[in-house]
Parts: structure tokens; C-alpha cells; sequence
């Protein structure tokens, strides 16, 4: 009877019963999380990294590296706290700890397992769920970016405001796209909190297909493919990692934001970076790839959601989602910024819009019958065919001669030379072919020393 007790999900009513002691003994068990990932992620990030260029990478201070990361925290530790004359002392020193806050509060809502019992107590492994968690989500993302913004502007310097502007703009941009790909796992889930978003992916989906019902896979990252695709990518910008890493581009803005920072305050930047990535990694393990749920075919096995297996399969898949924002930076070259803002103003956002439209839909149209159903669905595909094959072409611009491209230059641009000028052949040419002109001559009575 307890296996089956544990077995289970975890639902609302199950939070808030837990003694003071065994809440703090969650909450730090996922700021020890926040910070081990912080630690080990460098690590990991430089190892696989180094794998892709072929180099040994860390692997002299500790085994196989692993006390690099350390090492460089407490170097960090000790160097030169610089203070600019300019900046706003107060808000100088807050800026980072918002972004590191932030991002360690967001894991606060995240299911990290079922049911389990510690020390008697039958107790979900999370810390909190609330009816809205995936908004606090939201809401912990969209405030990390005030430390990014104030962190510029309370340098007093033109470098940091700039990259902090730029920095705004983006993550706003981004968490736009995000939360419209969030709308469609509300839909289908029906519940806003994340233990039942982990709930609802751990039923099979029933497909009805010419009167036969058909099992199809529970995670979202299937189901709703397009939202998955369009939320990595948002998370990809959403956390300033490479080909998005424009904020910190040395090339165009000598570190972005956080140029006039150093020691601690440099390194609680960093810390909130990694720390970021693996939180939106677990949220997308947590929306997307069912949760704490064991991947097929290991379900076959009865025990494997149960007990603190799941803690397993969790941290399997985020380490997963962590390759891949690795294996990003390791494949992909940095993205122009307005090419980076068009792809996610003109691109996703439209994406993402329809296809909410098409999934609310269907959604509509569940309970018709199947005939009707596979009707409206073939006649809403064809007009979407018809649309994508008919749709006006932009034309291509007509290519300008060189005449036509240096008159149409705007009044008060750099002079131009004459499109037709000659370059006359150099005398160092001629006086060189006259000294070795008499090598060829016979010698005569009329030749001349040249």
C-alpha cells in the first residue's frame, strides 16, 4: 500500500502540510543544486567543448579537472573589487544578486520527483506548487532581466548602458515567444501548476484514427513539437548563450553590460548565467519531456517512477538539454543582432501565433464525430497548403550598374574616384624591361649603352 502511495503524483493538496524543518531541508537542497550546477556546468562545458576542438581541456586540478572550477571561484574571490567614481554605488552592488536570485527562485516551483518519504514524512519532491507556477516561472525570468539592465546602467559608463540596452530588448523579445509556447501546454494539460503539467504527461495520449484508438506518446515535446522547438529556441536567447550570446559580444561591445564589473560581482553574473541554463533547462524537461517520468522503454519496468528513481531520470534529461546548449556554442557562429531580433520578431512570434490558432482548433473540434473531424481538419490543411504555395514571392531587386549605384548615393557621402579611371602602367615597369633590353641585342657598331 505505501509502494502505491509513493507511486503516485503529487497534487495541490499535497503541499503546504510539511514541517518548517523538512521545508528548509528542500530549499536547500535546491540552492545546493543551483550552485552545483554552477560549479559542474563550467566544467562540463569546457570539457565537451574542448572534446569538439579536439584539445585536452581542464584536466590538471583535481581529477579529470573537476577542481578548476573551484579554483577559479576563489581566484575570482581574491582579485581587485573595482568600484567606478560614476556609478551608482547602491544599485551597482544589487544588479547582480537580482539575476542570481531570480534565477535559483524559479527552481523553488519546479517537481523534482514524486512522492517519497523522508524521515516518516510522506512529502512531495518540491518545494512549492501553486495553481500558477509556470507563471512564476515567467515571472522570475522576465525580473532577471532588471539585473541586466540596471547592471548597465549603474556602471555610468557608455559601454555597459549600451550592452544593457541591447540586452533588454532581446530577452524581452524572446520572452515573448516563450510564453506564447507556455499557451499551448496550458491547453492541452488544462492546469497551470507544474506537478500537473507532469501529470498530464504521464497518461498515453488516445488517438482515434478511422474508429481504431491508437496509444501515442504523453510528452509535449512530441505532441506539441512546434511550442518545444520554439521554446528552446527562446530559452537559447532567453539566457544569453552562443549563437544569442550578444549581450557579452567583446567584438561589438567590449563585454556588453558587464564590463565595469569585477571580482564577486563578475562572477555572480556568470554564476546566474549557468545557473539560468539549467533552470530552463529543468522547466523544459518539466513542460516538454514529461518531467521527472522515466523515458520509454524503462516505464516497462513498474518501479521506475516510484521511490527516488525519478530523481534520476530528471537530472538525466537536463543534463541532456545542458549538452545541447553546449553543443550550440560549439557548432554555431554568433548571430548579427538584427539578424537575431528578425528571427525572433518576424519568424517565431508569427510561428507560434498560428499555431496556437490551429491547436485551439482542434482543441474546438474534439468532441465531433471522427468524420467531421478528419472533414474540417483536411479542408484547414489544404487552405494552409493552398496559402503557403500561393503566397506573393518578394521580387528580387534589380541589380544597379556601377554608374547607377554611385549616382543614387545619398548627398554627403565619401567621393568616389571616376568609374572609368585608368591606372597607368609604373615607370620603375618600364626602366626595369630597358635594363634588360640589351641582353637580347647583338652588339653593333649603333648600339648604345641604355
Amino acid at each position: 500500500m505505501n509502494a502505491v502511495y509513493l507511486a503516485q503524483d503529487p497534487t495541490l493538496a499535497d503541499f503546504g502540510k510539511d514541517p518548517w524543518w523538512l521545508v528548509l531541508i528542500k530549499v536547500v537542497f535546491a540552492f545546493v543544486i543551483a550552485v552545483l550546477a554552477t560549479l559542474l556546468g563550467v566544467w562540463f562545458e569546457r570539457r565537451v567543448v574542448a572534446r569538439m576542438a579536439v584539445r585536452p581541456g581542464p584536466n590538471q586540478a583535481g581529477p579529470f579537472g573537476l577542481l578548476q572550477t573551484l579554483a577559479d571561484g576563489l581566484k575570482m574571490a581574491f582579485k581587485e573589487d573595482i568600484l567606478p567614481k560614476a556609478s551608482d554605488k547602491i544599485v551597482f552592488f544589487f544588479a547582480p544578486t537580482i539575476s542570481v536570485v531570480c534565477a535559483v527562485t524559479a527552481l523553488s516551483v519546479v517537481p523534482f520527483g514524486p512522492m517519497v518519504s523522508i524521515f516518516g514524512h510522506q512529502t512531495p519532491l518540491q518545494v512549492t506548487d501553486v495553481p500558477v507556477a509556470v507563471l512564476v516561472l515567467l515571472a522570475c525570468s522576465s525580473m532577471g532581466i532588471y539585473g541586466i539592465v540596471l547592471g548597465g546602467w549603474a556602471s555610468g559608463s557608455t559601454y555597459p548602458l549600451l550592452g544593457g540596452l541591447r540586452s533588454t530588448a532581446q530577452m524581452i523579445s524572446y520572452e515573448v515567444a516563450m510564453g506564447l509556447s507556455i499557451v499551448a501546454v496550458f491547453m492541452t494539460a488544462g492546469t497551470m501548476s507544474t506537478s500537473g503539467i507532469v501529470a498530464a504527461q504521464g497518461d498515453a495520449t488516445r488517438l482515434t484514427i478511422f474508429g481504431t484508438e491508437v496509444p501515442a506518446p504523453g510528452w509535449y515535446a512530441i505532441l506539441l513539437l512546434p511550442s518545444f522547438i520554439i521554446f528552446f529556441i527562446s530559452t537559447v536567447g532567453e539566457t544569453n548563450r552562443a549563437p544569442f550570446d550578444l549581450p557579452e559580444a567583446e567584438s561589438e561591445l567590449v563585454a556588453g553590460y558587464m564590463t565595469e564589473y569585477s571580482s564577486l560581482k563578475f562572477a555572480l553574473y556568470m554564476l546566474s548565467e549557468y545557473v539560468a541554463m539549467v533552470t530552463m533547462s529543468a522547466v523544459t524537461t518539466t513542460l516538454f519531456l514529461g518531467g521527472w517520468r522515466a523515458p520509454w522503454p524503462i516505464t516497462l519496468w513498474e518501479g521506475a517512477n516510484s521511490g527516488w528513481w525519478p530523481l534520476l531520470w530528471f537530472f538525466g534529461k537536463v543534463i541532456t538539454l545542458v549538452f545541447v546548449f553546449v553543443w550550440l556554442r560549439g557548432t554555431l557562429p554568433r548571430l548579427r543582432y538584427d539578424q537575431f531580433m528578425r528571427l525572433g520578431w518576424k519568424v517565431l512570434l508569427p510561428i507560434n501565433l498560428v499555431w496556437i490558432l490551429v491547436l485551439a482548433g482542434l482543441r474546438s473540434i474534439e468532441d465531433w464525430q471522427s468524420r467531421d473531424r478528419l472533414l474540417v481538419t483536411g479542408i484547414g490543411a489544404g487552405i494552409l497548403l493552398l496559402a503557403t504555395l500561393l503566397w506573393p514571392s518578394r521580387k528580387p531587386k534589380p541589380k544597379l550598374s556601377l554608374q547607377e549605384q554611385a549616382t543614387s548615393r545619398p548627398h554627403g557621402s565619401f567621393p568616389l574616384p571616376p568609374m572609368d579611371l585608368q591606372v597607368p602602367p609604373s615607370p620603375r615597369t618600364k626602366r626595369v624591361v630597358a635594363e634588360r633590353e640589351p641582353a637580347n641585342v647583338s652588339a653593333g657598331s649603333d648600339s648604345r649603352e641604355v
